[in-house]
């Protein structure tokens, strides 16, 4: 298969990439114990010359640090080129049908919505779990609301943004991987909330105060240093700097601890909005969508970079006596203070959307991902103004294996429905799925699992798991009730695509009948379209009293005393029902 070769062949890439940094770890690591003896070794020869013991003493630190600075960005490197090399190899787990490893969005699920829990939308085996390939929680929520987000606009635009991003593999790992990097995440919220509700406290004066005050402080050392003013004229003024720290230390310590905590974080980040500004994109929504990461006529990534600094000056109070001497002579803490609330007052606002675009590439890739992946899937042609809603050749569920799958053909015009019959197992489920997550696909902009398809826009909702709800003493019967009652609701001021699964199956036979054919013909009335699967034949009656009514059928047949079955698309009446033969197959009877 040509996309296991390109993952197999990108494990090889990387692994030897891996290789080379592990090597260089390792010489860096030699050479940093070499340094060390050699430093050692200087200081022990040259001990009777302060300057020169000094000066290697200070030539090593410098070194030294250089070496650590190093030593993490290479580890950083390594655990970058470990997370692609387990991406390419999740692909093809994937690919070879096992998808089990990924994240099911057991938590989105929602018995409420629309089509979610009908269509397996959400939790183990599902077509989340299929598609998502997100790192970031926020990217993943943004996935899991797309899913469920029934909008059927510029569909084109976002065809043409999940070709594009398709086909650049490089770009959409490098961000799954830095993504997968980030720690903490689930704190981001709490942060922007905080830091959007920050009040300035430090005066604006400080613009120049803190200035002036560091430059009075080098004077009252030279002056002290030439013996013109006292000890206690120097106490003097240490205490008149930590006097003025002192009178904001409260605020300026909710500060730090805001502001500490979105420091790791806003750094991990910037290199995903930094990845995303350095691509050249073609298509409308991601060229818009990166737009969005400007502020000020500065891109989103220099600005958090210089806001990480910010927050490193003000961090150096933490240590004691760095930041009692900084303090005492430069007032620190509220030049660093007044820098960060600067940054704030011009960046606060934009802080929440430059967030959002890393959600929205982040679940645009496991979009794209998809379309990479699925080369037998196609694009529906959108057509707006088309007498047919759906016209598909060789179309099947996309999470059935291809060498697996039963394909089919079919063609749902406007303001039709169709009667679906067939014998239990014989594939009218899945077809009305089938057809569901077709319609669900295209909205998304995603290609469909079909060789063809033209596709006019149109929101979907079904009716086909209702359960009872003890908590609410609401039986099953009338579960499904409100849920007919949501669709009539829905379509009166809208138009849906509706699919109906063995509707009032909580009654006797021939008041379910009675009750199905009355809400056919009101369906019918409203001009709406859809698919209704029954084992009731008493409804194929319909298509000959209403013109928008047609029966298609799924067939079994018994052919040496076993069930077989086609999971063909067929037109007419099913005759062949399976009960009571599985009945006497099984001995029950």
């Amino acid at each position: 298969m040509e996309r296991i070769e390109f993952y197999k062949s990108q494990i090889q890439a990387y692994k030897k990439q891996a290789k080379a940094v592990k090597s260089k770890i390792i010489q860096l690591s030699l050479l940093r114990l070499f340094v060390f003896f050699l430093a050692c070794a200087g200081v022990y020869l040259l001990w009777s010359s302060t300057f020169w013991v000094i000066a290697i003493v200070v030539v090593f630190i410098i070194t030294f640090v250089f070496f650590v600075k190093n030593h993490l960005r290479l580890k950083r490197k390594l655990q970058k080129t470990k997370l692609i090399i387990d991406i390419n190899e999740d692909e093809i787990q994937a690919l070879c049908g096992d998808y089990s490893h990924f994240k099911s969005g057991q938590a989105y699920k929602n018995t409420e919505h629309a089509y979610a829990e009908d269509i397996d939308l959400f939790g183990e085996s599902s077509f989340f779990q299929f598609i998502n390939r997100t790192g970031l929680i926020h990217g993943e929520a943004k996935l899991a609301s797309w899913l469920k987000s029934n909008e059927i606009q510029n569909i084109n635009q976002k065809q043409q943004a999940i070709q594009e991003l398709s086909e650049n593999v490089k770009f959409r790992q490098n961000f799954t991987a830095e993504a997968q990097m980030l720690e903490d995440q689930n704190q981001l919220d709490d942060i922007l909330h905080a830091l959007s509700k920050h009040k300035n406290f430090v005066p604006k004066a400080f613009q120049y105060l803190g200035l002036i005050f560091s430059l009075l402080s080098f004077g009252v050392l030279g002056l002290y240093g030439f013996e013109i003013i006292s000890t206690y004229q120097l106490l003097l003024w240490i205490f008149i700097g930590l006097g003025i720290t002192g009178f904001y230390v409260k605020k300026i310590n909710a500060l730090s601890l805001i502001t500490s905590k979105s420091q790791e974080l806003f750094r991990q980040y910037q290199k995903l909005i930094d990845a995303v500004e350095n691509q050249n994109f073609n298509s409308e929504i991601l060229k818009q969508k990166q737009s969005l990461l400007k502020s000020k006529n500065q891109e989103a990534s220099v600005a958090i970079k210089r806001f990480t600094r910010h927050i490193d000056a003000l961090e150096q109070r933490q240590n004691l006596m760095v930041g009692f001497v900084f303090n005492a002579l430069f007032l620190w803490d509220l030049q660093q203070g007044y820098k960060i609330e600067k940054w704030l007052s011009l960046h606060k606002q934009k802080l929440k959307q430059w967030f959002q675009v890393m959600a929205f590439f982040d679940a645009q890739n496991s979009l794209a991902n998809m379309a990479y992946n699925q080369t037998h899937f196609c694009f529906p042609e959108i057509k707006l103004k088309n007498s047919h809603i759906l016209e598909c050749q060789s179309a099947t569920h996309p999470l059935i294996p291809k060498d697996q799958a039963v394909v089919n053909d079919f063609k749902i015009q406007n303001e039709d429905f169709l009667i679906i019959t067939g014998a239990n197992m014989a594939g009218k489920s899945t077809f009305l799925r089938t057809v569901s997550l077709m319609i669900v696909m295209a909205n998304l902009g995603l290609p469909v699992c079909a060789s063809h398809c033209i596709y006019k826009p149109i929101k979907l909702i079904t009716s086909m798991r209702t359960s009872d709800s003890l908590s609410d003493e609401s039986s099953y019967f009338f579960s499904e009730l409100s849920r007919l009652k949501t669709i009539i609701e829905h379509i009166k001021t809208e138009t849906y695509f509706i699919v109906l699964d063995e509707i009032l199956k909580g009654t006797n036979s021939h008041d379910k009948a009675k009750g199905s054919k009355q809400f056919i013909e009101k369906l019918v009335k409203t001009k709406s379209s859809g698919i209704i699967a029954t084992h009731d034949l008493s409804l194929c009656e319909l298509s000959e009293q209403l013109k928008q009514v047609h029966n298609f059928y799924f067939d079994a047949e018994i052919i040496n005393e076993e069930l077989h079955f086609d999971y063909k698309f067929k037109k007419g009446v099913c005759q062949n029902m399976n009960a009571s033969f599985l009945l006497k197959k099984m001995g029950i009877v």
